[in-house]
Order: C-alpha cells, then sequence, then structure tokens
C-alpha cells in the first residue's frame, strides 16, 4: 500500500473502531465494563461510524495519493462500503 496523503491516521480509526468492537464484545464477561444495554447500543453506532471513516479516510487517501483515479475512487468507495454494511455491521445489528 503506498498512499499516505493522510500520513496513514485512517489507520487509527480502524484501531479505535477494534478497540471500541472488543468493550462492546467483552462487555459481559468477567473482565468487561458491565455497561447497560443503552450504552452498549451507542457503542455499536460508534464502531459502525469508525468503520465507515475508516473506509472514507482510506479511500479518499488513495484518491489524493495518486494511488487510484476518480473512477477507481467511485468504485472502491462503493465496493468497500456496500461490503461493510453487507457483512461487517450485521454482526452487531
Amino acid at each position: 500500500m503506498s498512499g499516505g496523503y493522510f500520513n496513514y491516521k485512517q489507520n487509527d480509526i480502524f484501531e479505535i473502531a477494534h478497540m471500541v468492537n472488543e468493550l462492546i464484545e467483552n462487555n459481559d464477561e468477567e473482565y468487561g465494563y458491565g455497561y447497560s444495554g443503552e450504552t452498549i447500543t451507542k457503542f455499536k453506532i460508534a464502531f459502525d461510524i469508525l468503520c465507515q471513516a475508516g473506509i472514507m479516510a482510506q479511500r479518499i487517501d488513495c484518491l489524493v495519493s495518486g494511488d487510484d483515479g476518480e473512477e477507481t475512487f467511485h468504485q472502491r468507495w462503493d465496493e468497500d462500503l456496500t461490503n461493510l454494511l453487507g457483512e461487517g455491521l450485521e454482526e452487531h445489528a
């Protein structure tokens, strides 16, 4: 992967999403925080939005760094978000 327009900070967005997902998954475990269902619902919303934001930042990074042209940018944007919405986000619905 080249890119780098955002100094790879989009990876930080994905890392935060991963950490929020761990909070969700471990909430009811012995070492979890035991947050209410209402709070976990908001965590799930945040996870979804963070994943979308990470993808959007990655796609923009590839475009402005010259890795993708505009046609590829639009194609990958749609594909990545469709895949996320079709697969990744359903686990927390």
